[in-house]
């Protein structure tokens, strides 16, 4: 495939925010999210400014006549980070392959994938994707747990009415989850209960999970503002929070935690227990070094992959490969600021990833979903 034109332009993101979006050879787009929880270690969206990084892309004399055949080219752009920042590299990477592969980018990867990924839903949140008092937990995640993924979408999308119809929201967050009254605590419990009734998951399993996001209320001390009504204090040490964390997956049977320590508290990590997914995002961010110190301290044993936190696709199908080899299972991610772009579908079953957070609310999630189903529909 031969770069003909390039067109960098600007788009509106699921939060009205500014957002790039790069064209190849006029028919394959590709845009970059971004995040309003972001972990310190990730790499800036723009070095400069996405003004910068358009302008530098349409006036880019090197990028016409290069001509790319195989997935492993785009690391021709890993140097370009530096001067553009994560999204610009991650969109141009993204319409290339998108243009080697004339849009069917799972199966230029993979022609031939064995599984589909299980959708993680946010349904119940707050945290950082809301600027309303709300839960400090930043996401409850459903985790449905039927065959096929249509019936997983389908699943999703009957507990999620049925909780918004139950639980009369105030409104949703930045990711289409509901926003309630109810402390931390409050939400455990009915959440709990709630998906124990086979008339609300239509007698199927319904796990759930949380994304703590911790980092973004720790404050030397883990500083809760909604977590219990009865509860006197709200501050906790870092000993009391992974006793806290312990006690919430034993307690509520959780299969997921995200996030449960602030970003760089690896040992911290090593002490929560593992009969669960405990998942490093802020603490990994994509990260080759940052994910083999996790693996080091025996952090984690599971890790979101979000391509624009390291601003590479190749970088990022490193850190899965590494994931993988050690035992670690992969997440693929959305950004609470997400595009209409599914190329994370398309790289979830390329690349065999077990599961993908993709929201169930709203039209950049169900972007996602969708594709999923046209890729399981055509295999």
């Amino acid at each position: 495939m031969k770069i003909k034109e390039v067109k960098a332009t600007i788009i509106k993101n699921s939060r009205n925010q500014n957002a790039i979006q790069v064209t190849i050879n006029k028919k394959f787009h590709s845009a970059a999210p971004s995040g309003a929880s972001t972990g310190s270690h990730e790499i800036p969206a723009f070095k400069k400014s996405i003004n910068f990084a358009i302008k530098y892309l349409n006036s880019s004399l090197e990028l016409k006549g290069l001509t790319f055949e195989e997935f492993q080219d785009l690391n021709y752009f890993d140097s370009w980070i530096n001067t553009l920042g994560a999204n610009p590299v991650v969109a141009l990477q993204g319409a290339i392959l998108k243009a080697m592969s004339d849009n069917k980018v799972y199966s230029f990867l993979n022609p031939k994938p064995k599984h589909f990924p299980t959708p993680l839903g946010n349904c119940i949140g707050g945290g950082s994707h809301t600027k309303m008092y709300s839960t400090d937990v930043q996401e409850f995640l459903l985790i449905p747990k039927v065959k096929g993924f249509k019936e997983k979408v389908i699943l999703s999308n009957y507990v999620y009415k049925k909780l918004k119809k139950a639980l009369t929201p105030r409104t949703i967050t930045d990711e289409g989850a509901l926003i309630t009254k109810m402390s931390d605590l409050e939400t455990f419990e009915f959440l709990f209960e709630f998906l124990a009734d086979p008339n609300n998951t239509l007698d199927h399993k319904v796990n759930f999970g949380i994304d703590m996001a911790a980092s973004e209320f720790y404050k030397k001390l883990y500083t809760y503002k909604n977590f219990s009504k009865t509860i006197k204090t709200n501050k906790l040490r870092r000993e009391d929070q992974i006793e806290l964390i312990n006690d919430l997956i034993y307690r509520y049977k959780l299969k997921y935690v995200e996030d449960p320590l602030e970003e760089n508290d690896f040992e911290g990590f090593s002490k929560i227990t593992k009969s669960t997914l405990v998942c490093g995002d802020d603490l990994t961010t994509t990260n080759l070094n940052r994910l083999k110190q996790a693996i080091q301290h025996n952090s984690i044993n599971s890790i979101i992959i979000k391509p624009n936190q390291i601003g590479s696709l190749t970088k990022t199908k490193e850190v899965v490969d590494y994931a993988k080899q050690h035992g670690i299972t992969t997440i693929i991610s959305h950004r609470s600021g997400e595009t209409m772009d599914p190329l994370i579908s398309h790289l979830a079953v390329a690349w065999q990833i077990p599961y993908i957070k993709t929201g169930i609310y709203g039209l950049e999630r169900k972007a996602k979903l969708k594709e999923l189903e046209k890729i399981e529909n055509e295999t």
